[in-house]
């Protein structure tokens, strides 16, 4: 059951899909005050859990923490920040307490459609309180229904369809800050093949671009691209360029000139188009938020489709700001003022603070403004609409650029609603053992908001890495449906044939290619279905007392369980199995081995090559076995299928499958329902 409550005047975030009139019953799972904006506030019990809010710091279980949602350029990912690049302003309260200890009813879902900034406050000024703050024009949806699974059902139909993305994009992927110019793509995809590592798609970064430019290619390091595209293809490697927000301020640059010409930028308080700075220095934004300008900005990706182009991630779209140009002269001028003086420590840690403000400043975000539908609005009260709606421009561009075919797209930053355009990735990670734990409990949370296609840079973007650290990423990342390794420039080169151990992660990547039936099976049974790709155990198994305490572990589609170790010289880690299970031990396709492990609580030893699987008991896992060697997810179409189970005697499991490319899925009626025999078990 969905409620609707609307207060003041709500902008049209296009976050629902649904028609849900108003209702007219006083609003009763939380308490409701409307002073200073709308303020919301219920009791929890001491073993209440909240889930949900998308991508943000700290465990699956959000209570003792405030978060806000207002998107946010920030590379360093500790537990003290309270906002990351994207805002997902849905969360679910699972009343786990006696409802004498509570004071309160059931569990509830609650989304705040709110674009501006929104503070949800989950317990951290006190422990028992839930308080959730927006501002004074929002719509506010209640959903109740029969348990989490339930909830977030129907939140995901109130939201819509999720992104389809080609078969293509579950392979493995490379990507690195860096990669300058032909030849250096060329490296890269020459390393994977000479050491028979599978390999789906390089990734270039805005070295590509000429002089950071949008919608244009450096034509000295990339000379003849489109020839240079069809040359990768033919070795079944995609190339992924990045897209910024920004359009850089130049003379004879068609994108400046026709934006500026057509008004498409956003605008200052002078009705001047608003200077910012990013990558190329001085830009503008273009006005996401107006339809016109939308249409627009999706149109220039042509220039790079026309070149064969199939796949894009979009960046710098909170929109991140290095300073804008008012700012700047601000600043100048105040440090230069303390040029002679004494800066004892009050003065000298207020020139830090004002210049290392100068990025992403709130100030700025409210100084400038969109058009929506000839309303002027200022940014900061829609500021987190902007990463959705560049990414919703190329979306819908690619519908009429490439009408027969998915594309791969993602997207730094997103608000609820993105999800049916593209996916997102989690941003600039460290190679930090406790961003693996980060990501794991991220993943179920973006899942709730609709965001399956998702992943984190495997291996860390920001610091140098270490052979263990990204051998055990990898076995985490195995089951992410973005799998891609990316780093920073100046960082120690990731790629995994520059380590010693190549044989162990050959292995594993092949392993990925054999997952992948079930892995793409899953993802669109979840996509298609409005359900979840990855889950929290407490979801399915929501009577048993222990599994809301399990924070490191996840159920991925109906069969498996999986517990990735992700603490620096473990050679295993504890884990709780919630019923009996088959744990499933991998080193390759060819060589593995199970045991039955009963329910409870166990150490299982894992060495760092290896991969382990928990199958829930009365289900199978399909694994592709091709007989030839795997580059790309087409190596595996026609691969015999083996199956591992933990089954009696026989267990049913739905199989998806299609193309990969068509936009049309296969009907539900359609999908293929495989009997499989204990016989029938390899493992």
């Amino acid at each position: 059951m969905i409620k609707k409550y609307v207060f003041g005047q709500p902008v049209c975030t296009d976050a629902v899909v649904m028609n849900i009139p108003e209702s007219g019953d006083a609003f009763s799972v939380m308490e409701l005050t409307e002073s200073d904006g709308v303020k919301l506030c219920c009791r929890m019990g001491e073993r209440d859990v909240v889930y949900g809010l998308g991508e943000q710091v700290r465990g699956m279980n959000k209570r003792g923490f405030s978060y806000v949602s207002y998107a946010t350029d920030d590379s360093i990912h500790t537990e003290n920040k309270h906002s990351l690049y994207g805002a997902h302003n849905f969360l679910a309260l699972a009343r786990k307490s006696r409802e004498t200890d509570s004071g309160e009813g059931g569990s509830f879902g609650i989304f705040v459609d709110d674009p501006g900034r929104v503070v949800f406050d989950v317990g951290e000024t006190k422990h028992d309180q839930l308080v959730i703050q927006a501002g004074g024009d929002c719509v506010i949806y209640v959903i109740e229904g029969e348990d989490l699974k339930d909830i977030v059902r129907q939140f995901r139909r109130l939201i819509g369809r999720s992104y389809l993305p080609p078969k293509w994009a579950f392979g493995y992927q490379q990507s690195r800050w860096g990669y300058v110019c032909q030849e250096d793509v060329r490296e890269v995809v020459r390393g994977h093949h000479g050491q028979g590592i599978p390999l789906e798609a390089v990734y270039l970064d805005i070295d590509y671009m000429e002089n950071y430019k949008d919608f244009t290619v450096d034509g000295e390091k990339f000379p003849a691209f489109g020839d240079f595209v069809d040359e990768m293809k033919g070795q079944g490697v995609h190339l992924v360029p990045i897209i910024d927000a920004g359009v850089k301020i130049e003379k004879g640059y068609p994108v400046y000139e026709e934006g500026v010409q057509k008004g498409y930028f956003c605008k200052d308080e002078e009705e001047g188009d608003f200077v910012a700075a990013v990558w190329p220095g001085r830009v503008h934004f273009p006005d996401m938020l107006n339809p016109e300008a939308r249409a627009w900005f999706g149109e220039n990706y042509k220039f790079l489709t026309d070149q064969g182009i199939d796949g894009f991630w979009n960046d710098m779209n909170e929109p991140a700001i290095f300073y804008s140009e008012k700012n700047l002269e601000k600043v100048m001028d105040e440090v230069i003022s303390l040029k002679d003086e004494n800066l004892d420590i009050d003065s000298f840690f207020h020139m830090v603070e004002i210049v290392t403000g100068l990025s992403n400043n709130r100030k700025d975000y409210k100084s400038f403004y969109h058009n929506m539908n000839g309303e002027k609005v200022c940014h900061d009260k829609v500021h987190n609409l902007y990463g959705f709606n560049m990414t919703r421009a190329a979306a819908e561009a690619f519908e009429k650029l490439m009408p027969e075919k998915r594309t791969l797209l993602f997207s730094r930053s997103s608000y609820i609603g993105m999800h049916r355009y593209g996916g997102i990735w989690t941003g600039d990670n460290e190679s930090w053992w406790s961003h693996i734990l980060l990501s794991m409990q991220q993943m179920p949370a973006l899942n709730m908001c609709g965001i399956l296609y998702t992943g984190s840079d495997i291996g860390g973007f920001g610091s140098d890495t270490t052979e263990d650290l990204l051998m055990r990423w990898l076995e985490f990342a195995m089951f992410t449906p973005l799998m891609r390794n990316h780093a920073a420039m100046g960082t120690r080169r990731q790629e995994i044939y520059q380590f010693e151990r190549i044989e162990d992660f050959r292995n594993l990547i092949r392993l990925r290619y054999g997952l992948l039936p079930y892995i793409y099976s899953e993802y669109m049974k979840a996509a298609l279905s409005g359900g979840m790709y990855f889950r929290p155990i407490a979801f399915d198994y929501p009577e048993d007392a222990h599994a809301d305490q399990v924070e490191d572990q996840l159920m991925i589609g109906e069969s498996i369980m999986i517990a990735p170790v992700y603490v620096q010289n473990a050679k295993g880690r504890y884990v709780y199995l919630p019923e009996e299970m088959l744990m499933v031990r991998m080193r390759s396709l060819e060589d593995y081995a199970s045991e039955a492990m009963d329910k409870g609580h166990h150490y299982v030893e894992t060495d760092l090559n290896e991969l382990v699987i928990f199958v829930k008991k009365n289900r199978v896992l399909p694994i592709a076995a091709p007989d030839r060697d795997v580059k790309t997810t087409a190596d595996i179409e026609d691969a015999p299928i083996i199956w591992f189970g933990f089954i009696e005697t026989a267990a049913e499991y739905v199989f998806y499958d299609d193309d990969g490319i068509s936009r049309n899925p296969v009907p539900e009626e359609k999908w293929k329902t495989v009997t499989v025999r204990k016989e029938d078990l390899a493992c």
